[in-house]
């Protein structure tokens, strides 16, 4: 992935704890968060990653200023966690968003652009393009009441609703949830055009494949407490190294190219050591047909899975 981000720091957290109390007496302290520091920086695409129940949406929550950390400090675009001026600049996209049943998708937008008192000329031309760009009907967002809505299309209204006041940063809690293949493909497509557009993404997400897709760094969030953050290449290793099946051509030759070669009848396996391409060139001379050509590391989910079982959780 092209790193367009910069080192300018658009949200910091240092030691964001939360604690709440539970029971009829309120005397059981339940505690979500254990000191999670991290930094997310301008243009860079960031997943949140952890079992169900692992504290995800209340720090994404604490970031917006939306709930109040127990201790621990941060920023949110250089100002103070909470702070009016910085939410005027940031888009929302909650997991469970509620929508007013009783308003179209177009007045639910309207109302949204009012909030951020966009000016209504501008506000109608801006609905119109984002209701392109999220591939949602105009005529159904004028004539539908939202109670009409399928899960897909709130989706989409909600996407609009995220980006109605052109964000700098936008969180996003769980974007694909509910989603068809069709719906989570065009959701990928809006957030790569959104990097493109030198866009801060947050994002929760449990559809992993889609965040290996996405993101530039993910951090994994497990019982309120921060395994580890990185880049895939930082996490899982650079995918530098190639494993290659394909069938018959000159096996001697084969083995100098391939370690660990292994020859079944006219097929072989084994990972290669030098340039993909050359090798490619070379498997032309030797009479090779090269049927398979894969970065060898493990999977984003396989790295997940692993990491989140050996702190004693079964991933739900």
């Amino acid at each position: 992935m092209i790193e367009a981000w910069s080192d300018i720091p658009i949200v910091e957290a240092h030691d964001i704890r939360k604690t709440y109390r539970t029971g009829f007496w309120l005397n059981q302290p339940v505690t979500t968060l254990s000191g999670v520091s991290l930094s997310v920086r301008s243009g860079e695409t960031f997943g949140l990653l952890g079992p169900n129940g692992a504290g995800k949406t209340t720090l994404l929550k604490i970031l917006l200023g939306i709930a109040t950390a127990s201790s621990g400090r941060g920023t949110l675009l250089g100002r103070p966690l909470g702070d009016r001026a910085a939410k005027q600049r940031v888009g929302y996209l909650p997991e469970s968003a509620y929508f007013y049943d009783h308003l179209t998708g177009w007045e639910y937008l309207e109302q949204a652009a009012a909030l951020f008192q966009i000016p209504r000329p501008i506000a109608h031309k801006r609905i119109v393009e984002l209701l392109h760009w999220v591939e949602l009907p105009e005529s159904a967002a004028r004539k539908k009441l939202m109670k009409q809505y399928s899960k897909g299309m709130l989706q989409r209204v909600g996407m609009a609703q995220a980006l109605i006041n052109d964000p700098e940063v936008i969180f996003l809690d769980e974007p694909m949830s509910g989603l068809d293949p069709i719906g989570r493909h065009q959701f990928r497509e809006i957030l790569l055009e959104l990097r493109q557009r030198g866009k801060t993404i947050f994002f929760n997400s449990h559809i992993l494949s889609d965040v290996e897709q996405l993101c530039d760094r993910v951090a994994i969030l497990n019982k309120g407490e921060l395994l580890c953050v990185g880049s895939l290449d930082e996490l899982l290793g650079p995918g530098s190294s190639y494993r290659v099946k394909g069938r018959g051509g000159k096996a001697d030759s084969l083995a100098s190219w391939l370690r660990d070669f292994d020859l079944q009848g006219d097929y072989w396996t084994g990972s290669l050591k030098g340039d993909p391409a050359a090798f490619m060139a070379a498997a032309v001379t030797m009479g090779a047909q090269v049927l398979g050509l894969n970065m060898q590391r493990p999977s984003l989910e396989d790295f997940f899975v692993q990491l989140v079982r050996d702190r004693g959780v079964q991933p739900q």
